[in-house]
């Protein structure tokens, strides 16, 4: 029973994002307010752009060498302007586009003085903002609180501007990967008010310590080929929901691990490939995923390694450790590999 409920667990936190995203697009789709339409915009169609019949809330003008943001009629509930020569966010084109809920703006060449103070934070109903492969240097501000997710992956981010989260308690998903970050771009409040923020992916970028006080709902954090070297001791009670933790391709060694390694029973699947490890991490018993792979890891003690959390020998099997999967392989290690290894870990496959 146990062990079901982990494994109910695990796949339910996997479709967390994609419970996010069903959940507000199956919002978009709810029939329509009438007073929410502008009788004399019902067929309006901005002529750089398509509109088609079957979706009358979708504007396409992706792929089209825009370098404007066309108007936007007041029935558009999903904009699509991706892969254009958009520079500039200015207000006007919005003025109308009170129901907007997805805008993709990726593949342009947005820059932060490029987007008009207001353009975007008057968009009271906006869920979704797409605006990776631009030429943004900070996190754009202010936003509109109603987002859930936020994309700025591969820009040039170096600065978050303090309060720039401070309204956003429903954003759910922030992704700043392969951007600029240092250790230097985040202050101890940087992520307060983010109060229901699950998914958080800062993976490619020069970070060498990890973000401090990340918000207590964090569920899955992304810290993949940065050159973080350490982890601060009870780093993980300030986000006791932790399930889903990458650190592949940092700095990582035996010393700047905590005294309890990752022995935390939130955490079901943690990657730790292309890292300095010389020794097996303590786990907790609840882990279902361990990547270890090349690392410099020459032995594998159980007496060390196995949680020590079994019960009576005949609940071994049920109350014992829930890894199912373990990669070891780019390692130093030497045959043989000790039978205990799968008598503690019983559930290997």
């Amino acid at each position: 029973v146990v062990m079901a409920a982990s494994i109910c667990l695990m796949i339910w936190v996997l479709l967390i994002p994609d419970t996010v995203w069903t959940q507000s697009v199956r919002q978009a789709y709810e029939v329509q307010d009438p007073e929410d339409w502008d009788v004399h915009d019902d067929f309006y169609c901005p002529r750089e752009c398509f509109c088609p019949p079957s979706f009358p809330t979708a504007l396409y003008c992706e792929n089209r060498g825009l370098r404007q943001i066309p108007a936007i009629p007041s029935r558009i509930w999903y904009l699509y302007l991706e892969n254009n020569q958009i520079e500039t966010i200015p207000e006007k084109p919005f003025e109308n586009a009170t129901q907007l809920r997805w805008i993709n703006l990726n593949k342009n060449k947005i820059t932060n003085y490029g987007i008009e103070k207001g353009a975007l934070s008057q968009l009271k109903k906006l869920l979704f903002l797409f605006l990776e492969d631009n030429e943004l240097e900070e996190v754009p501000s202010p936003l509109p609180r109603s987002l859930e997710q936020l994309q700025l992956a591969r820009n040039k981010v170096s600065r978050i501007p303090q309060g720039t989260f401070s309204n956003l308690e429903n954003l759910t998903l922030l992704d700043l990967q392969h951007n600029k970050l240092l250790d230097n771009a985040f202050q101890r409040d940087t992520f307060k008010g983010l109060k229901n923020l699950m998914q958080l992916n800062m993976a490619k970028n020069a970070l060498r310590n990890m973000p401090p006080r990340l918000p207590a709902n964090t569920m899955q954090l992304f810290l993949d080929n940065n050159s973080i070297e350490a982890i601060p001791e009870n780093y993980f009670n300030v986000i006791p929901k932790v399930a889903f933790l990458r650190l592949n391709h940092n700095k990582l060694s035996d010393m700047g691990l905590p005294s309890r390694g990752f022995d935390v029973s939130s955490i079901l699947d943690l990657q730790l490939s292309h890292n300095q490890l010389t020794n097996f991490p303590r786990i907790n018993a609840n882990l279902q995923h361990l990547h270890l792979d090349h690392n410099k890891i020459k032995n594998v003690n159980i007496s060390v390694i196995c949680p020590t959390t079994l019960r009576a020998e005949q609940d071994a099997f049920i109350h014992g450790p829930q890894l199912s999967y373990l990669r070891l392989d780019g390692n130093e290690i030497k045959p043989p590999i000790p039978v205990d290894l799968v008598t503690c870990f019983k559930l290997l496959q």
